[in-house]
This record gives C-alpha cells, sequence and structure tokens, in this order.
C-alpha cells in the first residue's frame, strides 16, 4: 500500500470527524510509518481489516476536502503570509522601515 503524502496533512483538518479505529489506524500508518501487520499486531485485528480502515478513512476525508476545500484555503493562506512576511522584510532590510510590528502580526497569521 503506498503512502499518500497529502493524507497526513488532511488528517490534521479532517481526522476528528473519522471513526477512533479508522484515525488509529491512519495515525500509525501515515504519522508513525507503521506496516499493515504492524498495525493489526497492536489493535488486534486483520491485516485487511487495518487496510480497510485507512482506505475507508481516505475516502471519507479526501471528500470532505473535496466539498470544504479547508486544507487547500489554509495552504493558500500560508502561503499568502508568507510573501507578505518576506516583503515586509524587504522593505524593512533595504529602507529601514519600521514595520516590524507588521511582520509580527503576520507571522501570528501564518503560525
Amino acid at each position: 500500500m503506498s503512502k499518500d503524502l497529502t493524507v497526513p496533512f488532511l488528517l490534521d483538518f479532517y481526522g476528528e470527524i473519522l471513526s477512533e479505529p479508522q484515525r488509529e489506524a491512519m495515525d500509525f500508518f501515515y504519522n508513525r510509518d507503521l506496516s499493515l501487520s504492524e498495525i493489526a499486531e497492536l489493535t488486534g485485528i486483520t491485516r485487511q481489516g487495518v487496510r480497510d480502515r485507512i482506505v475507508k478513512g481516505e475516502e471519507i476525508i479526501a471528500g470532505l476536502e473535496s466539498k470544504l476545500g479547508l486544507a487547500k484555503r489554509f495552504s493558500d493562506m500560508k502561503k499568502d503570509v508568507d510573501f507578505i512576511i518576506s516583503g515586509l522584510e524587504k522593505l524593512r532590510d533595504s529602507c529601514g522601515a519600521e514595520v516590524d510590528g507588521l511582520i509580527e502580526a503576520a507571522r501570528r497569521l501564518g503560525a
């Protein structure tokens, strides 16, 4: 089973919507890098059962992202905030402008 590297990011947004067994299996697989066999041993279910939980969880969070787009909006906003911070830092460095407060406020938005 290959790993889609966007799934851990989507889990941050939609993981709480999954059932506890789905969330746990996906956490073990994506965040803790355990194999299906290792997860099966830890959870006391079959390897196929683990795979089914992961696949169903992936379908759920992918569907939510396609409908809601929260992760994409967050990613786009983060890029915009990083761009603003970079521009403000260049402005401060080139003309000595007092923009430290603006830079700090933008950093808080991007955190």
